[in-house]
């Protein structure tokens, strides 16, 4: 299968979650991926933070990104562990990942989600089932 960067984009960004959401990909190709997202009311937690799980979720997506972006497969998630460093209530958060190692059959990614300031409000790591077509 012979797919482009291209139409790998325009898969992830006609998703329904992806759209439900509201991620914008900002930057994609084979070394780099940026989503963003606009914090919305209705992505925030009873204590007024954005929710935990739009962190993981930001993390999980860009990974799988990265990965597909360098494989031109698709992939799985296998297992995604998440750290929070802080909390926000409102504005722009960003999401970048990367291979940590490149397998044939499993690949291991971190990324992070972050602030327009560079804080850092999440970093997670996972392991992904790479679909080999």
């Amino acid at each position: 299968m012979n797919t482009t960067i291209q139409e790998i984009q325009k898969s992830f960004e006609t998703m329904p979650f992806f759209q439900f959401i509201g991620f914008d990909i900002i930057d994609f190709d084979e070394d780099r991926v940026i989503l963003k997202l606009e914090i919305r009311d209705d992505l925030l937690n009873n204590n007024h933070t954005l929710h935990g799980g739009i962190h993981a979720s930001m993390i999980d997506q860009v990974l799988a990104m990265c990965i597909r972006a360098k494989t031109k497969s698709r992939c799985a998630t296998i297992s995604l562990n998440i750290n929070y460093l802080a909390p926000i209530t409102a504005g722009t958060v960003y999401a970048t990942g990367r291979i940590v190692q490149l397998g044939y059959r499993i690949t291991q990614a971190e990324g992070e989600v972050y602030t327009e300031d560079g804080t850092v409000l999440a970093k997670g790591i996972g392991s992904f089932k790479i679909i080999r077509e």
